[in-house]
């Protein structure tokens, strides 16, 4: 798979995760899921879906050449 094509799919998926951050639809409800409130349950569920983002982040679009970089410089 294209490098390119990763990155800008993770950077979309960041985007619309910073648009589901507040989640206005919840605010009103009193239903229960798993024995918390439902907003609640929904900002454990995107926590650890922002977590494994920013792991993917991370694992595809850390930019090696500026680790290439320090290291020959750390070995001069």
């Amino acid at each position: 798979m294209n490098s390119r094509i990763v990155q800008w799919a993770l950077y979309t998926g960041l985007f619309v995760l910073y648009l589901l951050h507040n989640d206005l639809w919840f605010w009103n409800d009193s239903r229960l899921v798993l024995g918390l409130p439902i907003g609640l349950f929904y900002h454990v569920c995107f926590s650890i879906v922002t977590a494994v983002a920013l792991y993917l982040l991370v694992k595809f679009t850390w930019p090696r050449h500026l680790e290439a970089e320090s290291e020959k410089e750390s070995a001069s």
